[in-house]
């Protein structure tokens, strides 16, 4: 059975957490010989699927599919973030707003609410990856305010109806979900919806899960870190994943994985501790905890950054600045 192991987002540009000058170059430059670097086809160098974050803040675009389609080799699969509208509904609220002050109020209620030309967007967005099997799997990811009610269920069930001819996973947050966890397994199945396993601090209302697969086609699960101090408290958003994995703690889940591939024709594991990179270097750890191939060069800077990768992964030349031709 196929597992895939790969990072949430590719691309980290900006802030105390970026993955410029680790993974990638700290600068884009001719004098640097790196005017013309390719974040994503480096990425793809080293892993076989991303999530991608940037289809929650805004509708996804064909040409933007296409062209990450031409810059992946084959087999290279891209899951999906649903747009913010379908499971944030709040945060469109917020966004929109900011974007036009003074809406708020019927024109503002009218434009959170989700409408076929939504979904058709969408799907009109992703069709060139679905075209070329490079399709991995669409995220619902709820926030932890969204509880397992009536009028939640049946919304969940009229988006996973609009989605479900994708494999689609639901990362559900509240416990309420899991204090339900008959009618929740009960719907999903329905659907053929994964439910999300998620690694995450841990609070009174957050979702208690067995990490097991309830639909035998394929298994979804992310690991967002433990930064408990900071997960509702922070500076900034990038903040609260900053936190890296021990080994030790990522035997858990490469045992579940492990498990996982052997009940399912396939599995997604996606790391979401991105501050620094730290994604990308537990996201190697787990491979080789599973034995899966390890391929591509790395920095000599994020393994001197992180020494858990020294004897794991093979060494690129250090990069150095060039002369101008």
């Amino acid at each position: 059975m196929a597992l895939r192991i790969g990072t949430s987002g590719w691309s980290y540009p900006s802030g105390k957490g970026t993955w410029n000058g680790l993974f990638y170059p700290a600068t884009r430059s001719k004098r640097a010989g790196t005017a013309g670097f390719d974040e994503l086809r480096f990425y793809a160098e080293h892993f076989d699927t991303v999530e991608v974050n940037t289809t929650f803040y805004g509708q996804p675009r064909a040409e933007v599919a296409r062209s990450w389609v031409e810059r992946t080799p084959p087999g290279f699969e891209f899951s999906l973030k649903l747009y913010q509208k379908f499971t944030h509904p709040k945060m469109f609220r917020e966004a929109a707003l900011s974007r036009a002050p003074g809406t708020d109020g019927p024109l503002l209620d009218l434009l959170a609410q989700v409408t076929q030309a939504d979904i058709d967007e969408f799907r009109d967005g992703i069709e060139p990856l679905a075209n070329a099997g490079r399709l991995g799997a669409l995220l619902a990811q709820f926030p932890a305010s969204f509880k397992d009610s009536e009028p939640s269920r049946e919304y969940l069930a009229q988006l996973l109806h609009a989605f479900d001819d994708y494999p689609i996973a639901v990362e559900l947050r509240h416990k309420s979900w899991s204090d339900a966890i008959g009618d929740t397994l009960a719907m999903l199945n329905a659907f053929g919806a994964a439910w999300v396993q998620i690694d995450e601090p841990k609070f009174r209302f957050s979702i208690r899960q067995n990490y097991l697969p309830n639909v035998s086609s394929f298994y979804y699960m992310r690991l967002h870190g433990r930064n408990a101090a900071a997960w509702w408290r922070h500076e900034k958003s990038e903040d609260r994943y900053n936190y890296l994995y021990s080994s030790q703690e990522l035997t858990d889940f490469s045992d579940i994985a492990g498990a996982a591939k052997a009940l399912v024709k396939k599995s997604y594991l996606y790391t979401n501790n991105h501050f620094a990179a730290k994604s990308v270097v537990n996201a190697v750890m787990l491979k080789a905890q599973l034995g899966e191939p390890i391929e591509g060069e790395y920095p000599p800077e994020l393994i001197e950054r992180y020494p858990e990768l020294a004897g794991l992964v093979s060494t690129s030349p250090r990069r150095e600045r060039l002369p101008v031709e």
